[in-house]
């Protein structure tokens, strides 16, 4: 209404009498809801120039008639009621109502359809409290359906997720006079009112912290009494304002709850709330703390400085609390933000939040960090029953990431609650996808040189090609680019045989807030180290559907390393687990299916997927006699191209080409890769033509594999072996053992040969074979480029995607 006035008032506020039953992590450390004094939350919303003050206790007026008489206040509640045939939970907020109301309200909120017409004969201005929010689990689309009909006024929530807000916006929005008699026939109830497809919204901070007050709240036209709010109300005039919450928003929340319900359990004049940590604490948990005034606090606070900096040196060898104290004391004086946050210096609320945010993922990742570094530690000296005191400290501190769980895992289920509301009014689903689907790839390897890298890569380049959606997320390897996010490591873990490869811990949190913003349909885990174990936490957190590929042997390289059954056994229970905490599991070859099977791995959820090769880049026209330019001899060249590493069992390479080298003179080896076997390698092949090229990529790799003859590749651990098809793409038969993927590549007397897995002398005859009849190897050559001509990367990729959606889609797999 032009030229009239206009008041705001937070709708939804709870103080230290609200009754509300305790969500999951209060109920756990057993605190109730809220500490917020009633006359605190008065001022408050009177400091914030709301026109009118009221407070939505949970089935209690205590809270508002503790303010009632102070000027602009007025009673209210929230009510709890139900739909009687399943319990199904609903919160409707009442406004300026008496006592004797409020016995009447106790007798008939059991029945949400007693209740409600009771208000409305009664004149109560009524709203429903965040109706897509399951407040027991028991909410469906059918219930929203019924309350459009039981309810006019609903009301944008303070707590709620953005998306949750406009869903309800969107849908209210467009209700016509038609989807209220459907409705009707529907549940067979009759809307109230006039114009009863036209609803009223409002806003509420829903604040049990003490935290947020009046960051969400409602504008109405007029003047600030209560007669016009009431009116305002029945007329469906009410403009919500303010800032949605997130899921730091609720975490935020629930650590002021539990800080100041401890906070009141050890006594403010305790010598600890002196320490910098709780002096933090207070001023980001608890807005009901006012700094200490004058010089004097000023100088206490530099002699605590000292102090805490002193003490927190000593304390990382001790326990667990101590540990995690002293590392938070170190993040605090020597992080400006936290610093000033310690002193007083920051106020805004949201800065706070996101400061809080900040400090906890910070103090989880380098805590994780110390854990890690004390288990490594552990194993490496042996001390295998100290483990578990270690593990036990690690998962006492990560209790303490509960709240940042507990709220995006309620904020994820909302979403998808909200998407099923859509569905119902024939909306489209508020995240739209271009093409179907949107996958977090979450993977340990991206830089380094290795089949894993080389196949993500890949599926990037082909993601871009085919207008898919795919991110790539990672730790520790270089910068973003497009398509990937590589986040901060918090620490990193060398693996002793593998002195150059590094396993990275990353920010737990940080990638959760990403998946969650990014809004995946799915997380694909390509690898199982702490990149892979994020991906799991996360997807269990997000409700998201966890998948993941199977690359890497890694038991049999444990096994092939160490020599120690014992420690592959034990790689082999960590797979299964890990694999099993999966949806479906995609294997690169029928023989991975069946070993993943027989080790444990439930079959079912096992799906074989196709793999490609670049037939461009790896062309036979790319043969230039790219070893005779470096002086590699002329001879016929036996080509290896990976990993140099024992469990590749290149031993057995070097004893069959001896044996060749012996009867056929004219032949030589080429290796081309790195690792740590190399210097090995290069012994066992001292006096014999044997030519290491290092690694090798792009353009040069594809002019080596079209140079030389014959590919031999004895590896008994590989998944799959990408190296295969680009060798028979380049026109080269290949000869392979009979253990593992490679063999599967390969069509027997075809396109290659296939020989007893570590058997040197089975590999000499099959490449003495090929040398002495020319005419047979041309017939591979030739079969081996023509078979890969079917498998280019753009049809595996695609066919690939087809699998994904299928699995997604069907809900077989979530």
């Amino acid at each position: 209404m032009s030229g009239e006035s206009s008041f705001r008032i937070d709708l939804h506020v709870h103080s230290r009498h609200s009754t509300r039953p305790s969500q999951w992590l209060l109920q756990k450390i057993g605190c109730p809801e809220s500490f917020t004094e009633p006359r605190l939350i008065y001022e408050v919303c009177k400091g914030m120039g709301m026109g009118l003050v009221t407070i939505t206790d949970h089935n209690t007026l205590a809270g508002s008639l503790e303010i009632a008489h102070l000027p602009d206040a007025f009673v209210s509640e929230e009510i709890t009621t139900y739909f009687p045939e399943d319990k199904c939970k609903l919160h409707v907020l009442a406004y300026d109502i008496t006592e004797e109301q409020h016995q009447d309200i106790t007798r008939l909120r059991p029945d949400v359809f007693e209740l409600v017409p009771w208000l409305r004969e009664h004149n109560i201005p009524h709203v429903l409290a965040h109706p897509l929010f399951a407040v027991n689990d028991r909410l469906t689309p059918e219930h929203f359906e019924q309350c459009l009909l039981l309810f006019n006024n609903f009301e944008l929530n303070g707590t709620r997720d953005v998306m949750q807000n406009q869903v309800l916006r969107d849908i209210v929005g467009s209700l016509s006079r038609y989807d209220l008699e459907r409705l009707a026939d529907k549940h067979g109830l009759e809307p109230y009112g006039e114009a009863p497809w036209k609803k009223g919204l409002t806003g509420g901070s829903d604040d049990h912290s003490s935290l947020n007050i009046g960051r969400f709240h409602t504008a109405f036209d007029g003047p600030a009494t209560l007669e016009n709010l009431k009116q305002r109300i029945r007329l469906r005039s009410g403009r919500p304002e303010g800032t949605p919450a997130t899921p730091q928003t609720m975490a935020h929340n629930l650590y002021g709850i539990a800080y100041q319900f401890y906070k009141q359990r050890i006594g403010s004049h305790s010598s600890e709330t002196r320490h910098v940590c709780f002096r933090f604490a207070d001023n980001a948990l608890d807005p009901r703390h006012s700094a200490e005034p004058g010089m004097f606090a000023g100088l206490r606070r530099l002699v605590s400085r000292g102090k805490t900096a002193y003490w927190s040196r000593f304390a990382r060898g001790r326990n667990a609390k101590d540990m995690m104290l002293a590392e938070a004391t170190d993040l605090i004086l020597h992080d400006k933000r936290f610093s000033d946050l310690a002193d007083g210096q920051v106020k805004d609320v949201p800065e706070l939040e996101a400061e809080w945010s900040r400090f906890v993922n910070r103090a989880a990742g380098r805590i994780l960090h110390q854990f890690a570094e004390r288990t490594m530690q552990t194993v490496t000296n042996g001390q295998f029953f100290d483990i578990f005191h270690t593990l036990g400290s690690a998962g006492s501190f990560y209790a303490l990431l509960a709240p940042y769980f507990v709220s995006y895992d309620l904020f994820s289920r909302e979403r998808r609650f909200c998407d099923e509301v859509l569905k119902t009014f024939d909306r489209r689903p508020k995240r739209p996808r271009a093409q179907g689907l949107k996958v977090a790839h979450f993977t340990d390897t991206f830089d380094e040189v290795n089949g894993v890298a080389r196949t993500i890569r890949q599926q990037l380049s082909l993601v871009g090609r085919h207008n898919k959606q795919m991110h790539v997320v990672t730790c520790g390897q270089g910068r973003d680019e497009c398509g990937v996010r590589s986040f901060e490591p918090v620490g990193s873990m060398s693996i002793p045989e593998y002195p150059e490869i590094k396993l990275y811990y990353p920010p737990l949190l940080d990638m959760l807030t990403y998946c969650f913003e990014q809004d995946f349909d799915f997380i694909l885990a390509a690898t199982p180290g702490p990149v892979g174990m994020a991906a799991l936490a996360v997807s269990k957190i997000l409700k998201l559907p966890f998948h993941g590929t199977y690359h890497t042997a890694f038991p049999q390289y444990v096994g092939s390393l160490t020599d120690d059954q014992v420690l592959e056994d034990a790689a082999w229970r960590f797979m299964v687990w890990f694999y099993n905490q999966m949806s479906v599991v995609y294997a690169p070859s029928h023989a991975v299916r069946e070993e993943l099977a027989e080790k444990g791995i439930d079959p079912e959820k096992i799906i074989v997927y196709p793999r490609g090769v670049d037939t461009k880049r790896f062309h036979p026209s790319k043969r230039n006699g790219f070893f005779s330019k470096r002086d590699m001899g002329s001879g016929i060249k036996f080509l290896y191209v990976g990993r140099v590493s024992r469990e590749k069992d290149l031993h057995v390479l070097c004893r069959a080409f001896r044996t060749v080298h012996a009867q056929r003179p004219g032949t030589e080896l080429v290796i081309v890769g790195d690792g740590p076997y190399l210097e090995e390698m290069r012994r066992e092949l001292r006096g014999l033509p044997a030519h290491f090229t290092g690694v090798l990529e792009g353009e040069e790799l594809a002019q080596a594999y079209a140079s030389a003859d014959i590919f031999v590749f004895p590896s008994a651990t590989d998944t799959f072996g990408n190296v295969v098809l680009e060798a028979q793409a380049s026109g080269l038969p290949a000869i392979v053992s009979d253990l593992g993927g490679p063999q599967e590549n390969i069509r027997p007397d075809q396109t290659g040969m296939i020989c007893k897995a570590g058997n040197p002398d089975a590999f000499a005859r099959s490449m003495l074979g090929l040398i002495d009849y020319p005419e047979r190897r041309t017939y591979m050559a030739k079969n081996a480029r023509q078979s890969m001509e079917q498998r280019t990367f753009d049809a595996t990729f695609l066919k690939t995607w087809e699998i994904f959606g299928e699995s997604v889609r069907s809900g077989r797999y979530s």
